[in-house]
């Protein structure tokens, strides 16, 4: 000490410290209050920042307080040198992690609100928070005094090391980005693999995208390999999307009535069943002359991916039901069973679903 402490250093001192703990109580109920008029605005970025800032100006408050109790006591300069740099370095912190908070709490808002970007995707989020902490990281190192330019450059030959020996990883990180920046696939979007994997996307993150299948499993897929793959993807460029029923009808069938009760059954299960687009035009084409029918193709129009197996089920219950009471035959497919009887073969009409083991021929003596 330059000189020795007295009881007015001790009562400046308390006081400085006690103001800078009342600074920080008042910040903390004004940003309370703040918070709850932000819960109420329809922009959610407010949100992010008022409860950023809770954690930073309290903690501002109590290091200014201490800055000034340490200010006033007769400390020496090397003691008061030290504690100006803690406290320093406790404010960078703070307020590094804070600005980490509302910056990636601001990418995630903005994802979250337009349907051409990831919604849930935490790639962008991740990345911006180890941005936001690697500068603030660089910014503690120059406040201690240590020179961060022999550091970048040792991260720069590092950094080659490290990308050679992480080709992979790095290959699915980029892959990821370029797949999000895109658009080509984003959360919430249903899509099959040529592979065979399908489901709905969860998130894509640094490394791999997650799939929920319709079983509700998760599949786990490295970017690398979602941006090579032949991809379907039933979300893009719209939800909606047509599906096809394969119907048939006997030769004796009045095709006129055939497509009349159908379009009401159509019309029917389009109005009632949950999932169903009411407004799309369905659509009947007659196609095939085949052994035992005449075969068509129904066309309906189904809100999202999903609910096609729904609509089909409701669809083919009811057309079954109503063609039986119309008397509308669906026939069941017919076989030839050959039996061979000497050197004659004679052919047989059969009729429904015929078992591979009971074609077969029979020699009589």
């Amino acid at each position: 000490m330059n000189r020795a402490l007295t009881a007015d250093d001790l009562v400046f001192a308390g006081i400085a410290l006690a103001s800078g703990l009342l600074a920080a109580f008042a910040l903390r109920m004004l940003l309370r209050w703040l918070g709850g008029h932000a819960d109420r605005t329809r922009w959610s970025g407010d949100d992010v920042i008022v409860h950023a800032l809770r954690a930073v100006l309290p903690w501002a408050a109590v290091v200014g307080g201490v800055a000034g109790a340490a200010a006033a006591l007769p400390l020496t300069r090397t003691v008061q040198h030290t504690t100006n740099q803690v406290l320093t370095v406790l404010l960078i912190f703070v307020a590094t992690v804070s600005a980490a908070r509302v910056v990636t709490g601001l990418v995630r808002t903005v994802t979250q609100s337009r349907s051409g970007v990831a919604g849930s995707a935490t790639i962008f989020v991740n990345i911006t928070r180890i941005l936001v902490l690697a500068i603030g990281f660089l910014v503690v190192l120059q406040t201690l005094g240590i020179s961060i330019a022999p550091l970048l450059t040792a991260l720069g030959v590092g950094g080659l090391a490290v990308a050679l020996a992480l080709q992979d990883t790095l290959a699915n990180l980029f892959a990821g980005i370029h797949i999000l920046a895109s658009k080509t696939v984003q959360p919430g979007d249903y899509i099959r693999l040529s592979s065979g994997e399908e489901g709905y996307v969860e998130d894509i993150n640094w490394r791999q995208t997650t799939i929920r299948n319709l079983s509700n499993n998760l599949v786990v897929i490295p970017n690398g390999q979602l941006a090579q793959a032949n991809m379907t993807n039933f979300m893009r460029p719209e939800e909606q999307l047509t599906i096809l029923v394969q119907v048939g009808v006997a030769y004796d069938s009045d095709l006129e009535h055939v497509e009349r009760v159908t379009n009401e059954v159509i019309a029917e299960t389009m109005t009632e069943v949950e999932g169903a687009v009411a407004d799309h035009e369905p659509i009947i084409r007659f196609h095939t002359f085949g052994d035992s029918r005449i075969g068509f193709t129904v066309i309906l129009g189904v809100g999202e991916f999903s609910d096609q197996y729904r609509i089909k089920h409701e669809f083919i219950k009811r057309l079954h039901k109503r063609y039986r009471a119309e008397g509308i035959r669906i026939p069941a497919p017919a076989r030839t069973v050959a039996l061979q009887q000497g050197g004659v073969v004679i052919p047989q009409q059969r009729t429904g679903e015929i078992e591979p083991n009971e074609i077969s021929s029979a020699r009589f003596d």
